[in-house]
């Protein structure tokens, strides 16, 4: 079970997020519940390195978006849709909207218990947040929307259980994913409305 520090800061960001104040506070009371209560524990440990391992990429949204593809008689339409949809996200949301916030990711103190990629970018917003909520509201009218969002939540709530993210960053994320997910649903639908 690794320890986290406090949230780190933000180390030459165009912007700045609230640091100090009311939201550090927020993101250190989460991290030390997810501590307190939640990492070390085998199995929530696994779920959450694999959610985090499903996200990488969009592994899990793709994946998903060929299953309900296929079952709406879309075929591969809906893949392709669906990967050009998220390879736009990711370009915003990790490349354009990180370069503006330069946020230092939390900093463990101690080794991991599985495997994880160590992404380069910012910590500002998590990406894998943004792209969650992004697919989820492409793929609510193929899959069961209580589900796909509660795989987007799982895989979201992943990057603190991991040590990758703050909760704030999460919650910035998926905020921007859903919003942008809406725009994309109406614009450019990949899967056929129920």
């Amino acid at each position: 079970m690794s320890r986290r520090q406090p949230p780190a800061g933000l180390a030459n960001g165009l912007l700045h997020p609230p640091e100090l104040g009311a939201v550090a506070r927020w993101d250190g009371a989460v991290d030390s519940y997810f501590e307190a209560h939640l990492r070390g524990r085998r199995a929530i440990d696994v779920l959450m390195y694999g959610a985090t391992a499903a996200g990488d990429h969009s592994i899990i949204w793709l994946a998903l978006a060929g299953v309900e593809g296929w079952r709406a008689g879309r075929g591969g339409q809906a893949l392709l849709r669906a990967g050009a949809a998220l390879g736009a996200e990711s370009v915003l949301v990790n490349g354009l909207v990180k370069l503006a916030f330069r946020r230092r990711r939390p900093q463990s103190t101690g080794p991991r218990p599985l495997p994880l990629r160590i992404p380069r970018t910012s910590s500002f917003p998590s990406g894998h947040a943004s792209a969650a909520f992004f697919a989820a509201a492409l793929l609510r009218d193929g899959a069961p929307p209580p589900l796909v969002y509660l795989a987007a939540a799982t895989v979201a709530s992943s990057r603190v259980h991991v040590g990758m993210h703050h909760a704030s960053d999460v919650i910035a994320g998926a905020a921007v994913g859903a919003a942008l997910g809406e725009v994309a649903r109406r614009l450019f639908p990949v899967l056929p409305r129920g």
